[in-house]
């Protein structure tokens, strides 16, 4: 016996296993749920930024991990492009599998439906009809035709079957789902470029991570015309054209070469009451051999330019080479120019007492709406503003921001630069105090004066005798007392009050610091007030009349500043004057063949949903039996989903038969 089990077991070959696996249910769950996952993680991390922006975001740690599941671009990466792989080739197996069962059950009335097995339907009436055959087939036909429902009738020997069915579509819905999935899923594939991600692992493309020109960039790290699907960006200035865009990639970006050239026109930018930008368009022209006349179309937000494959669109905006014409004040014995001429993105060198260095304009606006710093609840327009580096000979790097015109603040008007040493910091403002001309030339002179000892000598010899509060005993050596003056004042500039205090911690008994420190203040707060009243002669002041309000005032910011002004660990300050303008408007293009087949499977979805949802397939049986004359019916029926609804149908089936069959013998 045990052989005859042997021989008759025949296991199932490598193939059917595959093809069963492929086309299981719960391997195309699991694959779906994944997608969602994956989805989740791509709509809640932001995707394609730079590196540097994410490792200042999450941190180094976090940062390698998940850049090593290539979270930072989920829907181009190589297991999201392998699960959408496996995704396809199971539901297409699916669809081959199932859909001739699907078509079959589709064309199958089941009219050989067995007595028996419609008795044990939980949907079943018998009556007895005093009429023919006939008449009951053309009454059950009468309902049959107002519920919606099709018929077939198979005559056996003693009976006749009467089998009608509707909602055929829900059988197509399993199909259109499955096939849409597939085309959705095949978009995704070719619109994530696989053939990139090849070209990656095979070494056939190089990340560029250098800050150079596109003519530089070398051909390993250039996409060809052809490349199937791309996103990338391109910063064309005002009467300019480019026939490229820029990917971002891994740590770097890809140039990809575009097969027409696209130029700007024009740019505008309509702004609201408060400065606040309100839309911005741009006019641009295509140039390319395969048109007969360039293309002009205008683009702005959410009105892209559609043409051969490829959608431009209106991204943002930015500075188109500015020209800006820079005042160079010298804060620690730099020798410089008055004024310089510099473009924004390209560098200037600055020859300096202590060395040279670049500066670097990273950007320029000419109109800032930040919230008003005086704490009301309102946005304010503070102006033109220019950022920048100034870069040493060995590559170290402090970053700027400064403002062109003043903001007002408790009823007196300042000049804010910020900088910071990473871009990780936010940036730290220094407060100039503005002069009667609204400028910064009153508080440079007093703190370029601060910082020449020969001058301050002068200034302390001159104004000792003058002194009568005995703030330091008369020493006969009036020589040493300027020198302590001047000394006095070079630890102010260089690290405030603090460092006054240090030095008095350092050097005096803990009994006598206090007041050694008091009477530092004194000597410091007089000597400050001489050199500034140094400055307001040079301006032509008279001392004898005393400082009136505003240059009271002054003095108090001044002083402020100079005590914080160590921290400004450059030698120059750079004032904007003037500038010239030029825009620049930022574009998106894009190529993204599988859109063409997302739309449409999106579309064949929803269908498919709507069938399988809203065309519940319902079937019902009637079995006419008995005499020629006085036929006997059984009525059965079933529906595939929505038990409940189906009650009432069925309810009003039965009604409507029994009221044909009394029309019927009333007739």
């Amino acid at each position: 016996m045990s052989a005859s089990v042997d021989s008759s077991f025949r296991p199932l070959s490598v193939t059917t296993l595959l093809i069963r696996f492929l086309g299981s249910m719960n391997l195309a769950i699991t694959l779906l749920v994944a997608v969602a996952i994956a989805s989740i993680i791509g709509t809640v991390l932001q995707q394609n930024l730079p590196y540097p922006d994410y490792i200042l975001k999450f941190g180094p740690f976090w940062f390698e991990v998940f850049k090593s599941l290539d979270l930072f671009d989920v829907y181009s990466s190589v297991w999201f492009l392998v699960i959408l792989g496996f995704l396809v080739i199971s539901t297409t197996v699916c669809i081959f599998r199932n859909t001739p069962r699907v078509l079959k059950d589709i064309r199958d009335y089941k009219e050989s439906a067995q007595l028996n097995a419609l008795r044990r339907m939980s949907h079943c009436h018998e009556w007895q009809s005093h009429f023919s055959r006939e008449i009951c087939l053309e009454r059950i036909n009468v309902v049959a035709s107002a519920k919606g429902y099709r018929l077939v009738v198979k005559k056996e020997a003693k009976h006749l079957i009467v089998a009608a069915k509707k909602g055929s579509g829900s059988r197509l819905g399993y199909i259109f789902t499955h096939v849409a999935i597939v085309i959705i899923c095949i978009g995704g594939l070719i619109d994530g470029n696989v053939p990139l991600k090849i070209a990656e692992m095979t070494d056939n493309i190089q990340v560029e991570t250098r800050n150079i020109p596109a003519s530089e960039v070398p051909l390993i790290s250039t996409l060809p015309v052809d490349n199937l699907s791309f996103r990338g960006t391109v910063t064309i200035p005002e009467g300019q054209k480019a026939n490229l865009a820029f990917i971002d990639f891994k740590d770097g970006y890809l140039v990809q070469r575009l097969p027409f050239l696209i130029a700007v026109e024009d740019f505008r930018i309509d702004y609201y009451k408060t400065g606040q930008p309100k839309s911005f368009a741009s006019d641009l022209i295509i140039y390319d051999e395969a048109l007969d006349a360039p293309l002009h179309k205008t683009i702005s937000v959410n009105h892209p330019l559609e043409y051969n494959g490829y959608t431009i669109y209106q991204s943002s905006f930015g500075d188109g080479g500015s020209e800006l014409r820079i005042k160079l004040w010298p804060l620690k014995d730099a020798k410089l120019s008055d004024e310089i001429q510099a473009v924004v993105n390209t560098p200037v060198a600055l020859s300096l007492e202590k060395g040279d260095m670049t500066l670097e304009i990273l950007d320029f606006r000419p109109i800032n709406v930040n919230p008003d710093i005086t704490g009301v609840k309102q946005f304010k327009n503070i102006g033109p503003r220019f950022q920048y580096k100034l870069r040493t000979a060995t590559g170290e790097a402090t970053e700027f921001i400064s403002y062109m015109m003043p903001v007002e603040k408790d009823g007196a008007k300042y000049y804010l630069t910020g900088l910071r040493h990473t871009p990780a910091e936010d940036f730290r403002y220094w407060y100039l105090p503005a002069d009667s001309e609204d400028g910064v030339a009153r508080f440079m002179r007093f703190l370029t004066l601060l910082g020449d000892e020969e001058k301050l000598k002068e200034i302390a010899l001159s104004t000792l005798p003058k002194q009568s509060d005995s703030l330091l005993p008369m020493a006969e050596d009036q020589e040493l007392v300027a020198q302590f003056m001047v000394g006095l004042v070079k630890q102010f500039v260089d690290g405030g009050v603090g460092l006054i205090a240090a030095k008095v911690k350092a050097v005096v008994a803990p009994d006598k610091q206090s007041e050694i420190s008091a009477l530092y203040a004194k000597v410091l707060h007089h000597f400050l007030r001489n050199v500034y009243w140094v400055v307001l002669q040079e301006e032509g002041v008279d001392p004898t009349s005393g400082l009136n309000a505003f240059d009271e005032r002054f003095y108090e910011d001044a002083v402020a500043a100079v005590s914080i002004s160590h921290q400004y660990d450059v030698p120059v300050y750079l004032d904007l004057v003037g500038f010239d303008h030029k825009e620049a408007t930022g574009l998106q293009v894009t190529r993204s063949p599988g859109k063409m087949l997302v739309f449409p499977g999106c579309l064949l979805l929803v269908v498919g949903v709507f069938c399988m949802f809203y065309l519940p397939q319902r079937r019902f049986w009637v079995i006419v039996s008995g005499s020629l004359e006085n036929a006997q019916l059984f009525l059965a029926a079933q529906a595939s989903r929505n038990p409940y609804e189906f009650e009432q149908e069925y309810s009003e089936l039965e009604k409507a038969l029994l009221l044909q069959l009394e029309v019927a013998k009333t007739n």
